[in-house]
């Protein structure tokens, strides 16, 4: 459907946006949708790391039959809005998940 837009319509529909926005707002809009696909891509990215250690540890217990549960600490994570930007960094909180077998 967005593929089927001509020139002009999307001429048109950055008019009204700019319009009902102001030239003022379209900037801040502009950077906080770019700080929010970035959190995405960095969520995405430790929700993939933390699967791949969870298979790890899965396939580790399971070749060991006789050894004890391991446990797994790691430092706490923060996400950061852009590289040096201290004060939008903020603890991200997981809850201890534990393996029962």
């Amino acid at each position: 459907m967005i593929g089927n837009l001509k020139p002009l319509e999307i001429l048109l529909i950055v008019a009204v946006i700019f319009l009902l926005f102001g030239a003022k707002k379209l900037p801040d809009m502009a950077r906080s949708l770019g700080k929010s696909a970035r959190i995405l891509k960095s969520e995405a990215k430790a929700m993939k790391k933390e699967g791949e250690a969870e298979d790890a540890a899965t396939a580790a217990s399971v070749a060991d039959q006789a050894g004890a549960p391991q446990q797994q600490t790691a430092a706490p994570r923060t996400i950061q809005a852009s590289p040096g930007d201290v004060t939008s960094a903020r603890p991200v909180s997981e809850p201890n998940h534990t393996t029962q077998g």
